[in-house]
């Protein structure tokens, strides 16, 4: 059996594995663990009662965390004329049509987050296969195809966090830093649990959400009570 390290074994002192916490408890004992040299994020695991394999049962949506996430946020947005202005006022760190495109073509990608005017989708498309597996497509679903673009960069670069269902039913997101008060913190998890029930699928059937865990980049995860958290529907 193999060894468990000496920083590993204290983390996990006082956290019963079978147990389940409130948010609240769960925040704190997370918070409480967070020892290293850097400041940690904190990350949250949803397990939801769905197969993603079905169309109807795919879970994407977007939560505004309140207190923001903790990260700075670099942002490039497609627009032209007028609306390029407006992205640029409100703050985008890149901001580009066909040559933003041959910018990323080339593989020089310095963003975090991709917005787009709907005009401009015709020319993003042609980034699927750069911006895809690293989850920065715009879509209209998560705000961030929109002629709205000074609220899309405010929310990015805010507190806005994309979620998407992994194909094992897994949600998982980042919603701040172990530097935060664990006030904001819990308020962050609520905000996403709060946004995940509101993007339940049609096709989602029975108990939604089966499993929630808590923890930080490098600490233990500490599984909190479902009930209380709010985030069930009925059977």
């Amino acid at each position: 059996m193999a060894k468990i390290a000496k920083r590993i074994a204290a983390a996990r002192e006082g956290i019963d594995p079978k147990a389940v916490y409130s948010v609240d408890d769960a925040v704190k004992m997370v918070k409480e663990r967070a020892k290293a040299k850097f400041d940690e994020t904190i990350e949250v695991a949803v397990n939801l009662g769905v197969d993603p394999r079905h169309a109807d049962q795919m879970v994407r949506g977007v939560a505004n965390l309140p207190n923001g996430t903790g990260r700075s946020v670099r942002v490039a947005v497609f627009a032209k004329g007028p609306k390029a202005d407006e992205a640029l006022a409100a703050g985008a760190d890149v901001v580009g049509a066909e040559d933003l495109v041959e910018k990323v073509q080339a593989g020089n990608i310095d963003f975090d987050k991709v917005i787009a005017t709907p005009d401009m989708m015709p020319l993003v498309g042609r980034l699927g296969k750069v911006l895809g597996p690293r989850g920065m497509m715009p879509n209209p679903k998560v705000g961030t195809v929109t002629m709205d673009l000074k609220t899309a960069v405010d929310n990015s670069k805010g507190g806005a966090v994309e979620f998407r269902v992994e194909k094992n039913g897994i949600v998982h997101a980042g919603v701040g830093k172990a530097s935060f008060s664990e006030a904001q913190l819990v308020e962050n998890v609520r905000a996403l649990l709060t946004a995940l029930v509101k993007a339940k699928p049609t096709g989602a059937k029975g108990t939604f959400v089966k499993r929630i865990a808590i923890s930080s980049t490098m600490g233990p995860g500490v599984k909190v009570d479902v009930a209380e958290a709010a985030t069930t529907e009925a059977a």
